[in-house]
């Protein structure tokens, strides 16, 4: 596969990830306006979006809709704190697997 269709696939997996997680924190989390108003890269912490209990349902979320483990150094901001960077993480750890 060139390069160029690798990063077509990771783009549009990140695309995928990024709604599929906003689904689940609108499901869960978010009053319908206030969903509207999250954007992809606000922060979880500082837009009171996910407390301490909230991002370990994150955390168990995503282990099961991507089957893979969240290892206890990689719950970070850089991977958990937006939508972008957990779009980011979930391909990361998914390019890791393949």
């Amino acid at each position: 596969m060139s390069s160029v269709a690798a990063a077509a696939i990771d783009a549009t997996e990140v695309i995928a990830v990024t709604a599929s997680v906003r689904r689940f924190l609108e499901d869960n989390f978010l009053l319908e306006a206030r969903a509207a108003s999250l954007d992809d890269s606000d922060s979880f912490i500082e837009h009171q979006v996910l407390d301490s209990t909230g991002f370990m349902e994150l955390v168990a979320w995503l282990e099961e809709a991507y089957a893979f483990k969240v290892a206890d150094d990689e719950m970070l901001p850089e991977n958990l704190d937006s939508l972008t960077a957990v779009a980011a993480y979930v391909a990361r750890k998914r390019a890791a697997a393949a």
